[in-house]
């Protein structure tokens, strides 16, 4: 309730005050717009000075060069997206306009201007799916002001009136009929608001009524969103969409502050300030993300971690994203990396930071041995299969070990599959229960609308227990999973099912490791990238391990295709019973190097935070 009544105070009274016009302290001229010129002098500072500046630049330099031989973008449609070639213009006009910035040279701002030009006359930006006309609106709103300078007034005039017939005017259609993203709490929000203001901005000097309607339309729709970052910045869609939420976030903060002085006091809504930590907590010592909801297992480079380091004060964000792209390459910097690029932070930094946290509101925690490639990491999931890009994983996790992912999140499938965001979505492996580190119990998937608290937490103890009753309350009285990540890298995952009828339960570990059972079905060795693991079941006694073909359908026949993706690039380590139970302690254990592990001591998990 307080949150909400802060969010109320931010929309009425967030830096500019009732009746006041949104649009009184815009900036004159061009450049205006997230990077202004003294932030371009700093940038040439740091190419001269900094390794890792000089790196990015050449990058970026790089793509520059490679889209200069290239053809201008075109209207192509796939499935109901015009996304891709919004984003390839975005990718375009944020380099070669950079470059023009940075360098001089005039070739980048003329085939910028080319681009601009193609895109302003295709015949609409797809406003059936809106991201598509947000992302376009702000390619052409950064271009418009970054290049503005060599633009004729006749090209101005046409780019302008692009940006504000389709992209400005189809956005004030849905603010005024507040539905769809407007009201919505998922990254449509910030996206379709972000990419809209900063349209706006561009041209707001020459077409305020339109813009100051933008704005203030975007000011009362964002607080919706903002209030999932609370309390502590977790992002309940999962990493690739905190990836893309917070990409626009940025670009709007950054723009409004620039272009107007204020962002309207929204930045210091609950969580925002926060939320970089659940992108450095959600990437695993592989170098990979806990990918749940749709998620890539390849972490985007985040060049917003950039400006939230300088924004605030968060100097672990900076050390975090040089360290991130050290490792999964150079080819994921875009120029907003080197344009925020901040140079502060250390290792020091990142070794102050807690070997366990809990994101309270979205039910997802994270454990670790520490912070380096041979460290243990584990990630588990409580949440909601209700939210926006959910799959039916409750009580899910992810495991690192020895620079190996041992328990892995299949991803997402093809988006175009028929039916993915609708009635087939629950046909596709990828996304049904027995697609997930998790129990299927009878063969069934998880409750469509079931959630899941993490009811027990200790990040000395690396121990997370997590409430499942509701996700399989059709056929059990009481479900819960307790996973422990022991210091020497092993982790125990422990689970308790209590139903008034026998079940039949199995317990499923996705894995891209080649597995070898034991003769007598209580052990296994997983081996990948030359390492191994021992697996041993501790309880019951009649459990027994196996393998199965994991990315096809098995315990539920589809009638529609597994999907597009590569299959059978994995298989599925499972645990399964003799017979149905009527109540079930489940205790598997996991131990590096293909050991058996020690004589693990089992206690209910209604013990397990005794003492912690």
């Amino acid at each position: 309730m307080k949150i909400r009544v802060l969010i109320l105070v931010l929309v009425v009274f967030g830096g500019v005050a009732r009746g006041e016009d949104v649009l009184k302290g815009l900036r004159e001229g061009h450049p205006r717009l997230m990077v202004l010129e003294g932030d371009v002098e700093r940038v040439k500072g740091l190419i001269q000075t900094d390794a890792t500046a000089k790196l990015y630049f050449d990058r970026i330099r790089e793509m520059g060069e490679k889209v200069m031989g290239e053809p201008v973008s075109e209207r192509v449609i796939v499935g109901p997206r015009l996304l891709t070639i919004s984003r390839q213009v975005l990718g375009r006009v944020s380099t070669l306009a950079g470059l023009y910035r940075l360098t001089g040279e005039r070739k980048y701002a003329e085939r910028c201007r080319d681009e601009m030009l193609a895109a302003a006359r295709f015949k609409d930006w797809n406003p059936s799916h809106f991201l598509d006309v947000a992302e376009m609106t702000n390619a052409m709103g950064i271009g418009y002001d970054w290049i503005y300078d060599v633009l004729t007034p006749g090209e101005r005039k046409e780019i302008r009136e692009a940006i504000v017939e389709k992209g400005l005017k189809e956005g004030l259609k849905i603010y005024a009929k507040q539905n769809w993203w407007v009201t919505n709490t998922n990254n449509w929000n910030q996206v379709c608001n972000g990419g809209l203001a900063v349209g706006a901005l561009a041209v707001a000097d020459e077409e305020p009524g339109v813009a100051r309607e933008v704005i203030e339309d975007g000011r009362k729709s964002l607080p919706v969103s903002l209030g999932e970052y609370a309390p502590d910045g977790g992002w309940e869609e999962g990493p690739t969409y905190w990836w893309y939420a917070t990409r626009y976030l940025t670009f709007y903060f950054s723009a409004m502050q620039t272009a107007l002085g204020t962002d309207g006091g929204l930045a210091e809504m609950p969580g925002v300030k926060e939320t970089g930590m659940f992108r450095m907590e959600s990437v695993g010592t592989t170098g990979k993300t806990f990918n749940y909801a749709d998620a890539s297992e390849e972490p985007e480079g985040a060049a917003q971690m950039f400006w939230m380091a300088r924004a605030f004060g968060r100097p672990e964000y900076a050390a975090n994203e040089r360290a991130l792209i050290a490792r999964v390459g150079v080819s994921h910097v875009d120029p907003f990396h080197l344009f925020w690029f901040d140079p502060e932070g250390s290792e020091k930094d990142l070794e102050k930071l807690p070997m366990g946290v809990l994101f309270k509101r979205i039910n997802v925690a994270f454990l670790r041995t520490g912070w380096g490639k041979g460290d243990a990491f584990v990630g588990v999931k409580g949440g909601d299969n209700g939210i926006s890009h959910a799959h039916l994983d409750l009580g899910t996790f992810v495991y690192d070990e020895g620079g190996v992912r041992w328990g892995m999140d299949l991803g997402p499938d093809d988006y175009n599959l028929p039916g993915y965001f609708g009635k087939q979505r629950w046909n596709y492996y990828r996304l049904r229960t027995e697609g997930h580190n998790v129990l299927t119990l009878d063969e069934g998937n998880q409750e469509l609308k079931a959630k899941a608290d993490i009811t027990g937490f200790s990040a000395g103890g690396r121990r997370v227990v997590v409430d499942l009753s509701q996700a399989y309350a059709k056929v059990a009285t009481r479900v819960k999973r307790g996973v422990a990540l022991r210091g020497d890298g092993g982790m125990v995952v422990e689970d308790e099912v209590e139903a008034d009828e026998p079940v039949e339960v199995v317990w499923n570990m996705q894995t891209g490791a080649k597995i070898t059972v034991g003769e007598d079905g209580r052990e296994a060795v997983l081996e990948l990238g030359g390492k191994k693991m021992g697996v041993r079941v501790i309880e019951p006694a009649g459990a027994r391990l196996g393998v199965e073909d994991a990315d096809e359908p098995t315990a539920v026949k589809s009638t529609v295709p597994a999907g597009k993706k590569s299959r059978k690039i994995t298989e599925k380590l499972v645990v399964k019973l003799e017979g149905k139970v009527k109540e079930l302690r489940l205790v598997v254990e996991m131990t590096p190097g293909g050991g058996k592990g020690g004589e693990e001591k089992v206690a209910p998990l209604n013990q397990w935070m005794e003492g912690q």
